[in-house]
């Protein structure tokens, strides 16, 4: 079975466009067809932050790191088959990372601790990302059952040209085995999530696709029904080749019969719905690409550290007001990409407290050199400001990054 490098990475692994294309290694036995593809990637790192807070000195701080960038390693195992007119397809994948958390090699940063996880696990961690099977036809469409990406943030995500790369590297630390690109800078994460979810047949570049999500109990003490994500795609050909998207994120949690839902204490806080918008739009024109996208949300979590249902209220029920956008272009010369994209994630009230507001903006300039059809080399800038009335904090970071990310 042959396929881009880009249909690789894009249908297998979520990852993002890149150039070239190589085989994954693939073999059929009666009417099953097994293809394994992956990536492998590692980065040198060099950040400078400096914190400033009202009435106090300026400090800084610099750290050297050999880290995953925005992608962890990945292997894929995909399975498809056609059986009574139905498209089957099954999906395992493995992401591990090259990191550990231990200041120590080959021990705890304790060693009389014992192998223990957490901040002191002198180990790499492997996370399962891809655990879902699905069937449909183009006469009615597909139906997904288990653990994917999610469909709210799942485009912007995939056109950020720090996918491929570091960005920066704010609330991304190990063991979690990547960096947060741009997220937390003009989009939230949308995560890898159990799911059920139906996708439509595509009308022309049309296509739509809704599902229910496994609940987060961020508020009350239950969660009924479960959540809910939704999105809507136009895509076009021609000599400006692109795409718009919509989509939606809502989920409700309640308080259980007899409970206590004020949030006074160890009491769980008060329920209701967090929902999220987002709007989005790609285009190319000769070497040129662009990027535009926006979104808002209540009480879908701080926006500002990009992770959703995480700090969406202040524990009685006031919501956490997030909105951000995200710009990018890039110009492709020859077998080398350069671009920049710019971002903004702001919140208000909820968790952070009435009036205050915490913002992060950054920019990222980026240099992608196809080598061949399997290695790219990858060099980034990366410049970001966090401000917070909390404490009326300032924080500047400056992140630059070069390495390399193998596809095959």
């Amino acid at each position: 079975m042959k396929k881009t490098l880009l249909a690789q990475s894009v249908a297998l692994a979520c990852l993002a466009a890149a150039a070239g294309s190589a085989q994954a290694v693939s073999f059929t036995q009666n009417d099953v067809t097994i293809d394994i593809n992956g990536t492998i990637n590692g980065f040198y790192v060099n950040r400078e932050s400096k914190t400033s807070i009202a009435g106090g000195p300026e400090t800084k701080t610099q750290n050297s790191a050999l880290t995953n960038g925005l992608l962890p390693g990945w292997i894929n195992f995909v399975m498809t088959t056609k059986q009574a007119g139905q498209d089957i397809k099954a999906h395992f994948s493995f992401a591990p990372g090259i990191n550990d958390s231990s200041s120590v090699i080959g021990l705890p940063s304790d060693p009389g601790a014992g192998a223990t996880g957490g901040k002191n696990s002198p180990f790499s961690q492997v996370d399962v990302r891809n655990v879902y099977f699905q069937f449909g036809n183009n006469d009615w469409g597909t139906l997904k059952f288990g653990r994917d990406i999610g469909l709210f943030g799942q485009n912007i995500i995939l056109s950020d040209m720090t996918l491929l790369g570091v960005g920066g590297t704010s609330n991304a630390g190990i063991p979690f085995n990547t960096t947060f690109g741009m997220i937390g800078h003009g989009y939230m994460y949308t995560g890898f999530q159990a799911q059920i979810t139906y996708t439509t047949p595509n009308y022309n570049g049309l296509q739509a696709a809704g599902g229910i999500f496994q609940p987060s109990s961020f508020a009350g003490d239950q969660t009924k029904t479960p959540g809910f994500q939704a999105k809507v795609d136009y895509d076009w050909t021609g000599n400006m080749p692109g795409k718009v998207w919509g989509g939606l994120i809502t989920q409700s949690t309640s308080c259980s019969k007899g409970s206590t839902c004020n949030g006074v204490g160890a009491n769980p806080d008060k329920s209701f719905t967090a929902t999220g918008y987002e709007i989005g739009a790609k285009a190319s024109a000769g070497n040129f690409g662009a990027v535009a996208y926006a979104f808002s949300g209540k009480g879908l979590g701080l926006s500002t550290v990009g992770a959703q249902f995480y700090g969406g209220s202040d524990g009685l029920g006031n919501k956490t007001d997030s909105k951000g956008y995200f710009l990018q272009g890039t110009y492709q010369l020859n077998k080398t990409k350069f671009g920049i994209n710019f971002g903004q994630n702001k919140d208000n009230d909820g968790v952070l407290g009435a009036g205050n507001e915490r913002k992060n903006k950054a920019y990222t300039l980026g240099v992608y050199h196809s080598l061949n059809k399997f290695v790219t080399l990858v060099g980034e800038l990366n410049q970001e400001k966090i401000t917070s009335t909390v404490d009326d904090s300032e924080t500047k970071n400056r992140t630059l990054s070069a390495g390399a990310i193998l596809f095959f």
